[in-house]
């Protein structure tokens, strides 16, 4: 019987960084430990949030390797392999199944804008082929916005009619709840993960397999309750109040909030520390946010 795949609240991990700009793994793994154990189904590694893009290829499976041989549980990991280059994402992607991480999450060729659909599928197809291992496990990471390049549905539909024992899913990160539905009415048999925990709530009847998030770093055990308690008022107020923290960190600049409030819940103002040429909050901003955390607190 193939795993279960990870599915309900999975946080989009910060990724601390040391002076040099690299990854901070003893921080990162106690980060996901902390995760993990305190209301995260699972963990997506080497996101947007993770500033993954920073990071060059030995940097990134560095990260993956501290991951792999710490104990964590990989079948709760789902880890970011996609870049510019096709060959760069597959040494990745085929590195996150030899390890035993349980999905790798791959953006699309984002350089070039006004790719025809016939290219974004060549371009799974090639990573499909060139990857070649059993436990591949491929999620679409829809995030236009940054990218330039959507997953059109199209498209998905038709991935997953070619590939239907690899194509597990898609994460939108566009924030398109209709988008979203769209995805699920439209490709039976792929988890879709929107980036709000307010999905939460009636994700059940969406169709949604849970939600990817950013704020879920601080949000994890009130998602949890959101999501464990769909349907009751216990659950609908936990989904409330994440998303008003949601609020206040999304109404700053959102990794340098995120990265900021993370220093305030550990006590570790290293935690502040972002890779150029994105930028730690200012003072203004570092009390505004904290003054909207307590308040909501």
């Amino acid at each position: 019987m193939a795993p279960a795949r990870p599915r309900g609240v999975i946080a989009a991990t910060a990724t601390p960084v040391d002076a040099a700009f690299g990854p901070d793994l003893p921080r990162l793994l106690r980060h996901c430990r902390a995760l993990l154990d305190g209301g995260c189904d699972a963990i997506n590694l080497l996101g947007t949030t993770g500033e993954a893009t920073s990071f060059g290829v030995e940097q990134r499976l560095l990260v993956m390797q501290a991951i792999a041989s710490n104990g964590l549980p990989l079948r709760r990991f789902m880890v970011g392999t996609g870049v510019c280059s096709l060959e760069e994402t597959t040494t990745l992607t085929r590195a996150a199944c030899a390890m035993g991480f349980a999905g790798s999450l791959v953006l699309p060729p984002f350089f070039y804008p006004g790719l025809q659909s016939e290219g974004l599928i060549a371009y799974v197809d090639t990573l499909i082929a060139r990857v070649d291992h059993p436990a591949l496990a491929l999620y679409l990471y829809h995030i236009p916005q940054n990218t330039k390049v959507a997953w059109p549905v199209e498209v998905v539909a038709e991935l997953q009619r070619r590939h239907p024992s690899v194509l597990a899913g898609l994460k939108d990160s566009a924030g398109d709840l209709a988008y979203a539905k769209e995805v699920v009415r439209a490709v039976p048999g792929i988890d879709v993960f929107p980036s709000s925990e307010a999905s939460l709530a009636n994700a059940a009847a969406d169709g949604f397999a849970g939600c990817i998030s950013a704020t879920v770093n601080l949000t994890s055990a009130l998602s949890q309750t959101g999501w464990s308690g769909q349907g009751t008022p216990e659950g609908a107020a936990a989904i409330a109040k994440a998303g008003a923290l949601r609020a206040a960190l999304a109404s700053q600049p959102l990794v340098a909030s995120v990265k900021a409030a993370l220093a305030l819940l550990y006590d570790d103002p290293e935690w502040k520390r972002l890779c150029p040429p994105l930028q730690a909050l200012n003072e203004a901003q570092a009390r505004a946010l904290q003054a909207a955390l307590a308040a909501i607190a």
